[in-house]
């Protein structure tokens, strides 16, 4: 090779290295890692969270302004068990930031995370009451949140796993879209899409315009449609009504009512189903059978009981697992008829009954 050409050539080598380090400077200069990781904690401190990263934020420029976190660990304060664990994620950054823009995130992406359902209810048990006549606060995302190959655990529980969910902006008036994929822990593929407009009016949420479809496979698909209020805590009220498409029992109608607590009763939900050879009318505490649900995995649970409710429910057959459950009837509430022989017919239909 020439001696010119040499020349040439370590002069451009020289020239590309001093640029690749000048660009690392500048991204580190413009873009300063260090605000966006203080806004992070303390956005996270403000909701009582602890957010830590295993090594400082690192910046990109392409294929656009970005910073990488690595090791990310969400806590909720002076807890021991982790919400939510990542082994990377990315805030996606307008490109104004660069030229001393406002600090702003455009996407955030987060990759493997594992979240513990546990360890979320502790913090959302935890969360202080809002103060008498305060407006409901909505998070805002620009752009939308990106998540892939993640997971849900109870525990050492996997519940669901290849979790996947992509969202749009969430902005008072503002249709909002969500779509979630997963698969459950006997490899049985989840989807979920979501939309729905979420506006403050007055110290009160409205979500109107509610469009869920949910598939659970080839086996199951339900449709819902309707409208949510929510206020405080147990003040919550919502309608929905659609369809549930079953492909061994068939094509039923579906209807969801909320009725939010008042001095006298509790939070209620009244569901009612209708379909080829089962039907069901029932009214349930949510908040109830959300406890209800939690303590069948507790092993210090003296005895077994029926869910709280009332109403009647009427079954073809159900089938859950390994266990096939045929002509089943049950009422619960004040109202059952006592049972009149401990020894039923062979034709009878079994009944279970609950007085709350």
């Amino acid at each position: 090779m020439p001696r010119r050409l040499r020349l040439i050539l370590l002069v451009l080598s020289g020239l590309v290295l001093t640029a690749v380090f000048v660009i690392v400077i500048a991204l580190d200069v413009l873009l300063q890692p260090d605000r966006f990781t203080a806004m992070l904690q303390a956005q996270a401190r403000a909701a009582g969270l602890e957010l830590n990263l295993a090594s400082p934020a690192t910046p990109t420029l392409f294929p656009r302004p970005a910073l990488d976190l690595y090791g990310i660990t969400l806590s909720a304060q002076d807890a021991n068990m982790p919400i939510l664990l990542a082994a990377r994620g990315r805030l996606a950054l307008p490109w104004r930031t660069l030229f001393g823009g406002p600090t702003a995130i455009t996407q955030l992406q987060i990759d493997a995370p594992r979240v513990d359902l546990d360890a979320l209810e502790a913090w959302l048990t935890a969360l202080p009451a809002l103060p008498e006549g305060a407006p409901p606060n909505i998070p805002r995302i620009d752009t939308g949140v990106s998540i892939e190959r993640g997971s849900v655990v109870r525990g050492n529980q996997l519940l669901l796993d290849n979790v996947a969910l992509e969202t749009g902006s969430l902005v008072s008036g503002q249709t909002f879209p969500l779509r979630m994929s997963a698969t459950t822990a006997t490899g049985m593929p989840l989807l979920l899409v979501l939309s729905g407009t979420p506006r403050i009016q007055g110290n009160a949420l409205q979500l109107d315009n509610i469009a869920l479809h949910l598939s659970q496979g080839s086996s199951l698909e339900l449709q819902l449609s309707g409208n949510a209020h929510w206020h405080v805590q147990a003040d919550a009220a919502a309608k929905l009504s659609g369809t549930l498409n079953q492909a061994k029992a068939g094509l039923y109608s579906v209807s969801l009512a909320l009725t939010p607590a008042d001095q006298n009763n509790p939070l209620l939900l009244a569901l009612k189903l209708d379909g080829p050879n089962n039907h069901a009318d029932l009214h349930l505490p949510p908040l109830e059978l959300v406890h209800w649900w939690s303590q069948l995995g507790n092993g210090q649970g003296s005895q077994l009981t029926l869910p709280p409710g009332s109403g009647h429910l009427q079954a073809e057959k159900i089938e859950t697992g390994d266990i096939s459950i045929e002509g089943f009837t049950l009422q619960a509430g004040d109202n059952v008829p006592a049972a009149t022989s401990a020894a039923a017919a062979p034709t009878t239909k079994p009944a279970a009954s609950k007085n709350p």
